[in-house]
């Protein structure tokens, strides 16, 4: 049904998240429909940004620049770096405006499962970073998983040597949520999370 070429695209459009083999194929044939105004300039920069974008070499974003914009800017707070699993993550909190310092990417969680371990993880040049003397409390932004838990954990316990502050984001009830709703383990960690009114 599709020549070769066609079934490519419609291989690798399937391996981007959130798409499937049904999804990849309505992309490719509106791609198609669109060559000129869609699929050439998407090609473009595509190739554009895999020739330009590269992780900064301080906190490990992606950008043309290194280091990137966020560590490059002088109006960061450098005193304070919120460690996320991935380059999303820092995105997400850029999105909402809810940090003003620096960033640490570290490539993912630990995962026995996965087999991550520390040292597949940018560990080693966070520790650097905070025992620079400029950093005076690090965030561990790590999801609220298993695995996010356990590298927070894991990565506490490493950090206390360094004699910068550690804390964590607080896990519970989202804004606008209502309790009826929520999973057991959401309620639980609200509950341990609490704090004066």
């Amino acid at each position: 049904m599709m020549g070769p070429e066609l079934e490519r695209l419609v291989m690798l459009l399937a391996k981007l998240p959130g798409f499937g083999p049904r999804s990849a194929r309505r992309a490719a044939l509106s791609l198609l429909q669109k060559r000129e105004v869609l699929m050439r300039p998407l090609a473009d920069a595509l190739l554009a940004a895999a020739e330009a974008i590269r992780p900064c070499s301080v906190c490990g974003n992606l950008d043309t620049t290194d280091p990137c914009g966020l560590c490059a800017d002088a109006r960061r707070d450098r005193a304070t770096i919120c460690v996320v699993e991935t380059v999303g993550d820092l995105w997400a909190l850029e999105r909402a405006h809810a940090h003003k310092g620096l960033y640490h990417v570290l490539g993912g969680t630990l995962s026995a499962l996965a087999g991550q371990r520390p040292e597949d993880l940018s560990v080693e040049p966070l520790l650097r970073r905070a025992a620079s003397g400029e950093v005076r409390e690090v965030i561990l932004a790590t999801s609220a998983t298993v695995d996010g838990q356990t590298t927070a954990h894991y990565l506490a316990g490493r950090l206390r040597d360094t004699g910068v502050a550690v804390t964590r984001l607080a896990h519970g009830v989202p804004v606008g949520g209502e309790l009826g709703y929520l999973d057991d383990g959401t309620l639980t960690a609200a509950l341990a999370s609490r704090r004066p009114a």
